[in-house]
């Protein structure tokens, strides 16, 4: 596919949910190309529908007025070409490193030596040898995190949504997974959208940072980063963009208190 070729395009997204005798609308009038191999993070205040709109994407919420499209095809609910990996992990305790990998290809009723070889293939891509039959309790918070991006890879979904992924990391932790997801993505050359709420995350791993508003979320401003990578966390540039894009997130809670 062309790197210039628009992969997902979400068109005057809206979704409302009914509260009591009301309707609370948590995003609206919400339009974003997305092109093949880009690495969007979107971030935004509390509340500001970030998780909503990766849920919509991955088919688990139903928007409630405009459409997206993923190659073309308007999305209508969940499918395989569309990997999510989540903020606690989501990994099954009583199933191994290799078997969580492999839950989707096994829903998919694919061959078991099939699966073996694909499995392989992303246990060494993200760094998991020696950790094949290790269950869920004997892993660290970032080797868990490994898992479940390997698990959301195995089923070559033409996206990757993750949802805070590192959240949950302690800093150091963090860090180091921001550098494994990068090699992850310049290897696999996936399209990905990453909600996170670290302005210094954002900075550093993506093409484009979406500021969202407060709720109802809309795009507030679009930053382009175009340096390359790996990118100086204390170089000039770095905190000259990390500064505009707070006070954009600034201006926002002035403006909605």
């Amino acid at each position: 596919m062309d790197g210039n070729e628009v992969v997902l395009s979400i068109r005057d997204l809206h979704k409302s949910f009914k509260k009591d005798d009301s309707e609370l609308v948590a995003i609206e009038d919400f339009s974003l190309d997305i092109k093949d191999g880009e690495f969007v993070c979107v971030l935004g205040p509390s509340g500001c529908g970030k998780t909503t709109l990766l849920r919509i994407i991955a088919g688990l919420e139903k928007l409630t007025g405009g459409k997206i499209l993923l190659n073309n095809k308007e999305i209508t609910g969940p499918g395989s070409d569309r990997g999510m990996v989540f903020q606690e992990f989501g990994l099954f305790p009583w199933r191994t490193v290799r078997k969580n990998i492999e839950f989707g290809l096994e829903i998919r009723k694919m061959p078991k030596e099939e699966r073996r070889k694909i499995s392989d293939k992303y246990i060494e891509l993200v760094g998991l040898e020696g950790f094949e039959t290790s269950h869920p309790y004997e892993l660290s918070g970032g080797m868990k995190q490994r898992v479940g991006i390997a698990r959301a890879l195995a089923n070559d979904p033409a996206i990757l949504l993750m949802d805070e992924p590192f959240g949950a990391l302690d800093a150091q932790t963090r860090n180091l997974m921001q550098k494994e997801l990068l090699r992850i993505w310049s290897e696999t050359k996936k399209t990905v959208v990453f909600i996170t709420h670290s302005v210094d995350e954002a900075v550093y791993v993506a093409d484009r940072v979406v500021v969202m508003s407060a709720r109802p979320g809309k795009i507030r401003y679009i930053f382009n980063v175009e340096w390359e990578r790996p990118r100086d966390r204390a170089s000039v540039e770095f905190a000259s963009l990390r500064k505009k894009i707070l006070a954009e997130l600034e201006k926002e809670a002035v403006t909605n208190r």
